[in-house]
């Protein structure tokens, strides 16, 4: 294979990273405690905790784990919450005690709560309030030894906790009645580790870290067995891309995206512990409104986001108005960036959007783009530091640069397997180690890559491909269009039709104007055959748009 993109890295990256440098995410994480002890670490609900202080509170819950608890090595713990002060210390107090963190997405219904739990083997699990009473329902399927509880106010000081927990609620009445005996909230936990020595666990690069589940590259959704040695290579792969524009110590993230994703987890929650950053946690990124008031009492540098993410800032009141002197970069994964929402955040921010990508399966970043871009190039950039990219057709044999086919990822970063579902490996990787993700792409002359669609979103119209990212990339320019959304329908005449599902701004714009727009941008083939109306489009709390959740029509 000739790596023809380490031609076209910005000077000063290097083409391989140093894997022994860290034998844990733990062993990053007290390299940035000792550096940056005294510094902002986590910002949430206004108040902030400092690398010693996550420190001090992540050892206590260690303790608590192992000597109270009694979890040893490689047993899995599960952490069920959205973005909180407790996220963090939870998720170290994990990781030291040397338990595997199992994460867990708060909007999951009871039967899809049982799975992970039974499918992860959790004996335990830390879940927010708002939550219980799912826990509660899951527990008569997937029985687990410890529950410890936590509400959105318990990190903060008094009386903000006090009044917090209470508007919540009592006011809010966001807390549904549950009931969990024997279950114990975090501040006794705290306080009970508190009382015990938090012995150090040896871990090493096969430890298992991470079960992140996800839908997987194949079949059902799954857990994908990540290990530290693939969070260290991520990690030491990010920083060297990140470390000729970002300064160490003096850099404020925004996250906006839920910490129990991959992307979030890595680039966001993990990735600047390593270089000493500043994280502003959003706990409630749908509050697009309250996102933007943040925004305007936070200076930040670096913001991570989605295309719906960016696409509802454009669209929300205010944004426009913020101060963006102090921003470097903008980072976009998790889902294609269309070009018209770059577009549109270059002239409000001043800044490009930076599309890098990943899956959860390589933990999760693969290729990115160089952060001083001047503009967006529609590419997801060159494979990082350590790490092989390829396209190949239906038979493994690699493609020529320009030709499309599967992009296959190999490097350090990359899983193991899945968790309890060894499987057929040939699903999942090819015979020389690459990983399948199950996503069409080519790699132009200079080894950018650029990504055409999800495989099984391709839509085979008359024998002609179509991808649903090229017609909602053209949707999304059209004039009083908000979003959109293409899938495949069957058609006993070409087998497959495109329907398109559009949110607009208004009443006044007309399927006849949509499809006219698409006309004269697309080929007759690729254009929509129907076209539906809704208020909002389907998405993953992660902001992704569920293009399966649009096969059956739920028109406005």
């Amino acid at each position: 294979m000739e790596r023809i993109w380490l031609d076209h890295y910005p000077h000063g990256i290097p083409a391989q990273i140093d894997l022994d440098e860290f034998a844990s995410v733990v062993d990053v994480l007290d390299a940035g405690v000792k550096r940056y002890r005294g510094q902002v670490a986590y910002v949430n609900f206004g108040h902030s905790l400092t690398y010693g202080e996550v420190d001090r509170l992540s050892r206590r819950f260690a303790a608590y784990l192992q000597q109270v608890l009694g979890f040893r090595k490689g047993e899995r713990f599960a952490l069920m919450l959205p973005n909180l002060l407790q996220y963090p210390v939870a998720l170290f107090g994990v990781l030291r005690a040397g338990l595997v963190a199992v994460n867990v997405n708060p909007l999951y219904s009871a039967r899809e709560l049982a799975h992970q739990l039974n499918d992860s083997g959790a004996r335990g699990i830390l879940v927010v309030e708002n939550c219980a009473h799912t826990l509660q329902r899951a527990l008569r399927e997937a029985p687990v030894e410890a529950v410890v509880t936590t509400r959105l106010g318990d990190l903060l000081p008094w009386p903000r906790r006090l009044l917090l927990n209470f508007a919540v609620k009592h006011v809010k009445r966001l807390v549904p009645r549950f009931s969990l005996p024997g279950a114990i909230p975090l501040p006794t936990a705290l306080a009970r580790g508190g009382q015990h020595q938090c012995p150090d666990v040896r871990l090493g690069h096969d430890d298992i870290a991470f079960l992140q589940y996800t839908g997987g590259t194949t079949g059902r959704p799954k857990g994908a067995t990540l290990t530290h040695g693939n969070l260290v290579a991520n990690l030491q792969q990010a920083a060297a891309w990140l470390k000729p524009w970002l300064e160490e110590g003096k850099e404020t993230v925004v996250t906006a995206l839920p910490l129990y994703h991959v992307f979030a987890l890595t680039a966001n929650c993990l990735v600047f512990v390593k270089i000493g950053g500043r994280n502003v946690l959003i706990t409630n990124p749908r509050d697009l409104p309250g996102l933007v008031r943040e925004l305007k009492r936070q200076p930040f540098s670096v913001i991570t986001g989605v295309n719906t993410l960016f696409n509802g800032l454009l669209n929300t009141p205010g944004f426009a108005d913020v101060d963006f002197s102090r921003l470097k970069v903008t980072l976009g994964g998790g889902m294609a960036v269309q070009r018209a929402v770059a577009q549109r955040w270059k002239q409000t921010t001043g800044k490009p959007i930076v599309e890098a990508y990943g899956l959860t399966e390589t933990a999760p970043a693969a290729c990115i783009n160089p952060l001083d871009l001047a503009d967006y190039n529609g590419s997801v950039g060159l494979p990082l530091p350590s790490t092989d990219c390829k396209i190949v057709d239906d038979d493994d044999r690699e493609l020529a640069p320009g030709e499309r086919g599967e992009l296959c990822i190999r490097g350090p970063q990359v899983m193991s397997g899945y968790w309890n579902n060894p499987g057929d490996p040939r699903a999942a990787f090819t015979t020389d180690g690459f990983v399948r993700t199950g996503d069409i792409a080519y790699m132009d002359d200079n080894g950018y890559f650029y990504i055409v669609d999800r495989k099984k979103d391709m839509i085979l119209v008359s024998g002609f491909n179509v991808y649903p990212n090229e017609v909602e990339d053209v949707v999304a320019t059209c004039s009083g269009v908000v979003e959109a959304a293409c899938v495949g329908m069957p058609d006993e005449k070409s087998g497959e039709a495109v329907k398109l599902v559009v949110v607009r701004r208004d009443d006044s714009v007309t399927a006849e104007d949509i499809l006219a727009y698409c006309r004269d941008n697309l080929a007759a083939y690729k254009c929509p055959k129907q076209i539906e109306f809704r208020t909002a489009l389907p998405k993953s709390q992660v902001g992704k748009i569920l293009r399966k959740d649009l096969k059956s029509g739920s028109p406005e």
